[in-house]
């Protein structure tokens, strides 16, 4: 039985503007995941989010759920797909937090790299050109990407 992943991509526009406390620094959507992504690549999923991890890696965003101040639109997407009853491994991820990722790092044998899992060159490449592009307007610590899998 195969594993796919779902998810979009939020900033917190008001976040820049006037600090994450305000109570207009809410999430928004930005893009949804599909529109970028090509694929499961399980060795991907394992490095980033420790789902199918057979590899051994050492995930970056395991199992942190479902965010509490997620945006609508992240949460209609999230119900649309069955909510927490029909999926699983919900998490997520900053671009603050991708910005310092070692990419060297490797998986338990020592052979396969984050890098050659899920970075710049694999599908995800796509996934944090968007979020970068995002932090530069947004700031890093104001941009995620929130995945489900089923």
């Amino acid at each position: 039985m195969s594993t796919d992943v779902s998810g979009m991509i939020e900033c917190r526009p008001g976040a820049r503007l006037w600090g994450p406390d305000d109570e207009d620094s809410v999430w928004e959507p930005a893009i949804d995941l599909f529109l970028l992504n090509r694929g499961n690549a399980y060795d991907g999923l394992a490095c980033l989010f420790g789902v199918r991890n057979t590899f051994g890696f050492r995930p970056l965003a395991e199992g942190r759920g479902f965010p509490d101040d997620a945006s609508d639109g992240l949460r209609s997407e999230f119900t649309a797909d069955g909510g927490p009853h029909d999926v699983h491994g919900t998490t997520w991820l900053t671009c603050d937090e991708l910005n310092s990722v070692d990419w060297q790092e490797t998986d338990a044998s020592g052979t396969r790299s984050r890098a050659s899992a899920a970075g710049a060159d694999t599908d995800w490449g796509r996934v944090w050109n968007v979020m970068h592009i995002l932090s530069e307007v947004h700031e890093a610590e104001n941009v995620r990407l929130v995945v489900w899998f089923h």
